[in-house]
């Protein structure tokens, strides 16, 4: 049995997301140094973050970095599913060798929302340097239509009925520590909806309990693994079916989770996913040093969508933490963030006549945890990364705004699709104050 290295709760946090990941060669680094307008954007929102009627100023220096003069254009873009954008004309540009200008936006915030502006330079000739700057106005004014099916309730109601019907064949098996651990690991075995094995890595502190617990939930394709500090509390690492070690009836490749069985609510594969994450709850509440009423799950990116969807179908959750979330929003995930999917979802449409867009987010909505977190009772966190172009903030703040629940937020100017140290204080901070750990 393969024995999982153990990591930190905040280094498995900020690693947690959808896994998209660019490597840039050498050449093209060394293409852009080479490029002679080098650009800075700025805006003089502060934090990032302004109020409603306030006007934000994007401020671009450029600069020539050769000898001889430049000419070329500027443009202004504006990417916002808050308003219709303003088309902006190209400014034409000529620099002296070495000179620096600087060009300014004014952007009024008239309505809530978030505005990507990009700044393009172009020399004539080549290719176009960009920078790209995010703000955001009243979040959490941010509101998306539901688009709930009239079935929705019933679908989820039936789906956990089924759930129920399955026996859960709980099997843990001993992960040997060295001395002087103060926790027992084992590897954990159950079935889940449809009979699926699924597995996770559960620590217990050895100290008498009964103990809060955690849930932790996977981004996609990641594998869980065990923490170093369990901070006092029984963790679950959790994978769901097709991640980690959680492939005996579901294969994980090819990693296209979000296209399989995509046809049809009943054969989708977070309609699995999700009762997976229930079942894993099922779980630590069958355990008596597990104390009922410190039960927290916790995720990011596709975890974040999980941790939601968990709490939403589960009233036992006392505590939600929801990192830059996934499965938020569908149809303006697609419009925002649609171009890292748009080959795969494209080729997953022409396969087969009857596949529409439409009827694609039909059945993408049943699992739209904005349609869903209504039902969430327990206190919620969230943290977002402002810049973030995986899971853009104004389709996590389309779901955790229809939360009727306590819940608090923390946006990070400077974060993209990972969220760093003072946010995990922050989380690990609000659990010890309200779990005791």
């Amino acid at each position: 049995m393969h024995v999982p290295t153990k990591r930190s709760l905040p280094a498995v946090f900020a690693c947690a997301g959808l896994l998209l990941v660019s490597i840039a060669s050498g050449a093209s680094a060394f293409a852009e140094w080479s490029l002679r307008p080098r650009v800075k954007l700025s805006s003089d929102a502060p934090e990032g973050m302004c109020a409603l009627g306030e006007t934000v100023t994007f401020t671009a220096e450029v600069r020539n970095s050769s000898k001889d003069e430049l000419k070329g254009e500027l443009r202004w873009e504006l990417e916002t599913i808050a308003f219709a954008p303003e088309e902006l004309e190209p400014i034409k540009i000529e620099l002296e060798g070495r000179e620096t200008q600087t060009f300014e936006y004014e952007l009024e915030m008239k309505v809530p929302g978030f505005v990507k502006v990009t700044c393009a330079v172009a020399e004539q000739g080549e290719r176009e340097v960009t920078r790209r700057e995010r703000v955001g106005c009243d979040p959490t004014g941010v509101l998306s239509e539901l688009t709930k099916e009239d079935d929705f309730d019933e679908f989820w109601a039936q789906s956990l009925e089924e759930l129920a019907q399955v026996e859960p064949e709980y099997e843990l098996i001993e992960v040997p520590q060295g001395d002087g651990a103060d926790v027992e690991l084992y590897e954990l075995i159950m079935r889940s909806h449809g009979g699926a094995r699924v597995r996770g890595w559960l620590q217990v502190p050895k100290a008498e309990g009964p103990h809060p617990a955690l849930l932790r939930v996977p981004g996609y394709t990641q594998n869980m693994r065990p923490v170093d500090d369990t901070g006092g509390a029984v963790v679950l690492s959790f994978n769901i079916r097709g991640h980690g070690n959680s492939t005996d009836d579901v294969p994980g490749t090819p990693r296209d989770f979000w296209v399989r069985g995509l046809d049809d609510k009943d054969t989708y594969y977070y309609r699995g996913a999700y009762l997976d994450c229930v079942r894993a709850m099922d779980y630590l509440c069958s355990r008596d040093d597990v104390d009922q009423d410190r039960l927290a799950v916790w995720g990011a990116s596709q975890g974040g969508g999980l941790a939601f969807a968990t709490a939403s179908l589960d009233q036992r959750v006392d505590l939600c933490v929801s990192d830059i979330p996934w499965l938020c929003d569908w149809e303006n995930y697609l419009t925002l963030a649609g171009k890292t999917d748009d080959e795969e979802i494209q080729a997953w449409l022409s396969a087969k006549e009857s596949r529409t867009p439409e009827s694609t987010l039909k059945t993408l909505s049943y699992f739209d945890t904005m349609n869903m977190v209504d039902k969430i009772q327990c206190p919620t966190l969230m943290g977002v990364g402002l810049q973030d172009s995986i899971c853009p903030p104004a389709t996590s703040f389309a779901t955790f705004n229809r939360i009727t629940a306590e819940r608090d937020f923390r946006i990070y100017q400077k974060s993209g699709h990972m969220l760093t140290a003072p946010h995990y204080e922050w989380v690990l901070g609000e659990m010890a104050a309200r779990f005791g750990v």
